[in-house]
């Protein structure tokens, strides 16, 4: 994810489906994915943001973080990445606007534009561990 763009990709083991959303901001930035782990498996910091003239976040940040939000709709666990801000400014927006998505974030990372397919396999990654550590108390 970045200001520009989110690639929401929702897996299970055997099936992929992605969604592109576009910002209608004028950031000039690129790449980016929210990646949730949810597609039939059934799972589902303050940040500096761009601010507009009286403070607060830029509405079109806003617009585009909240229907981002709205594709997770749904979603028990979502990993966010992304290569810059808009990663954590998303994870911002949900604590403030769209609590279900925050608390279903269980992971901010930064990742530098990799493809849908090393995203998912990093996703893959990612949940497996966090699943194995859900297990051990000692790793919560």
């Amino acid at each position: 994810m970045d200001r520009r763009e989110a690639h929401v990709l929702m897996f299970d083991r055997e099936h992929v489906e992605s969604e592109s959303i576009k910002s209608r901001s004028h950031h000039k930035a690129t790449g980016g994915h929210v990646g949730s782990h949810q597609l039939m498996h059934g799972r589902g910091p303050a940040a500096s943001g761009n601010h507009s003239p009286e403070g607060g976040h830029n509405s079109a940040d806003d617009n585009f973080y909240h229907e981002v939000a709205q594709a997770l709709q749904g979603v028990r666990e979502i990993l966010v990445t992304g290569p810059a801000q808009a990663k954590d400014e998303f994870r911002a927006h949900c604590q403030h606007h769209d609590k279900d998505i925050a608390s279903a974030i269980v992971d901010v990372v930064s990742a530098d534009h990799p493809t849908d397919r090393q995203l998912v396999a990093m996703a893959r990654q990612y949940f497996l561990k966090h699943d194995q550590n859900a297990g051990d108390p000692t790793q919560r």
